[in-house]
């Protein structure tokens, strides 16, 4: 690795005023941050004016790119027309009005109603709350817990986060909260047993699934939230007839599915939705990130009509419907969402990714010859890159080795911008990425990945 220079005067403005989220805060004043100045296309670039494959489209959100003139034009545009609105108290505004519209055209299951939020995590608390409501309005006051999974990620507000099956969000932040529940993680290579068989492995997630809910009573559970693909828990692709078998379950206790679409809508799949590639049947989807390509913040939660007029029946009860956030729906991020699913549509981004997904599949298999490489996994245009210190036995490597943070940092050197989590290394480019530009990418993840496995043999970092 390149020696640390000394920090510039924007980056010990930052250190000294920003609190970064997902950082080691306490390494900050000597590693210093990565100051962006502006990006086109799948490019950003420092105020040193280096130049850097975004190949994480920011964060798994930025599917058409930066600088995108028509996604310009329209902020511009609903700018000067309506800054700012809201949705309370009957009020309203023609771009939220589209875009729940063009929401309930795509959307992979009957969806009636939208109800808008600022963020993905807002979207999933929602859902919770949505769900508690629902079963007040249905009499079942008891039936309140929601079922997640390890590894999963749903967000860091107090409940998405307590969704969330990650320790890193947990510890030191007095999470989970009550009623939440955590079954187990469908990831076959990490968690399957010597001997096993993918199907048998999905066979017994599955009765642990089952088991779960008659230990805790299906009487007492009201969903399961689940992510198409786990995204930030190491890009986890499930098992074939997964959900299929999941689904099962649910539909014999009455519990819901609640899909997680903010990283896998959209198109990044291949598909539309997550839901359409794993064949899910969830009641309820969230979204966010991509609805917008993160021009501006904005989430959704999207439910059928028979959900909605149960709402209706029980705010007649109670005199109103008390839940809402003042950006959630904000004319700007409508206008955007409605630009961005036109552009989706009209540039036919659903065909590119299937078109470039081959491409992407093949260089990700080709990654399993590095010795540094367990796994590569992918699905469309998302992958990740598990970091093992022994091919054979999977043995992964201490976590206070940093030897995904390491192998972050080296790309970043090489001018490649992935996400390590843990020693997985993420791979999201926009969805507008060239074949070129994807191979581009690859040749410096390859790169950078050499130059971890010198570091890794030179420490001695694969001793048991």
């Amino acid at each position: 690795m390149t020696e640390q220079l000394p920090l510039s005067n924007l980056q010990t403005r930052d250190i000294e005023s920003v609190i970064h989220p997902y950082t080691p805060l306490h390494k900050l004043k000597t590693t210093g941050t990565l100051v962006v100045s502006h990006g086109k296309g799948v490019h950003v670039y420092d105020t040193q004016g280096r130049e850097y494959i975004e190949g994480m489209s920011g964060l798994w959100c930025a599917g058409l790119g930066f600088g995108d003139e028509e996604m310009v034009d329209a902020a511009t545009e609903q700018m000067r027309a309506l800054p700012f609105y809201h949705l309370f108290g009957a009020k309203s505004f023609e771009p939220a009005i589209e875009l729940a519209e063009k929401l309930k055209e795509i959307a992979p299951v009957p969806i009636s109603k939208v109800f808008f939020t600022s963020s993905g995590s807002e979207a999933n608390d929602t859902q919770v709350k949505l769900a508690w409501f629902l079963n007040n309005a249905r009499g079942k006051p008891q039936k309140k817990k929601i079922i997640s999974r390890i590894r999963a990620y749903h967000g860091v507000t107090v409940m998405a986060a307590s969704l969330t099956g990650l320790p890193g969000n947990h510890n030191g932040w007095d999470l989970p909260v009550d009623r939440v529940l955590h079954t187990d993680c469908p990831h076959f290579y990490r968690f399957g047993k010597e001997g096993e068989s993918e199907a048998d492995f999905v066979d017994r997630i599955v009765q642990s699934l089952r088991d779960l809910i008659e230990r805790e009573g299906a009487d007492t559970i009201a969903a399961m939230i689940a992510e198409p693909v786990m995204g930030a828990g190491g890009v986890v692709v499930p098992p074939k007839g997964y959900f299929e078998a999941i689904q099962a379950v649910l539909d014999e206790h009455d519990i819901m599915l609640i899909a997680d679409e903010v990283i896998t809508g959209f198109g990044r799949t291949g598909n539309w939705w997550g839901t359409e590639t794993f064949n899910m049947r969830p009641k309820t989807l969230s979204a966010a990130k991509q609805l917008t390509s993160a021009y501006a913040p904005l989430g959704a939660v999207m439910v059928p009509e028979d959900i909605y007029q149960a709402y209706v029946d029980y705010t007649a009860q109670l005199g109103t419907f008390g839940h809402g956030f003042t950006y959630g729906g904000h004319p700007l991020g409508c206008a955007l969402g409605v630009k961005a699913i036109e552009i989706y549509q009209r540039r036919d981004i659903v065909g590119h990714v299937r078109r470039l997904a081959p491409v992407f599949e093949a260089r990700m298999k080709r990654l399993a010859e590095f010795e540094l490489v367990g796994e590569a996994r992918y699905c469309g245009l998302v992958g990740g890159v598990e970091l093992v210190a022994d091919k054979t036995t999977r043995r992964a490597f201490k976590p206070a080795q940093g030897v995904g943070p390491l192998t972050a940092k080296l790309l970043e050197e090489n001018g490649l911008i992935l996400r390590a989590m843990g020693d997985t290394i993420g791979l999201c480019p926009p969805m507008v990425i060239s074949e070129g530009e994807l191979n581009e990418l690859f040749d410096r993840l390859e790169k950078a990945l050499r130059q971890a496995e010198e570091h890794v043999t030179k420490e001695k970092l694969r001793a048991a």
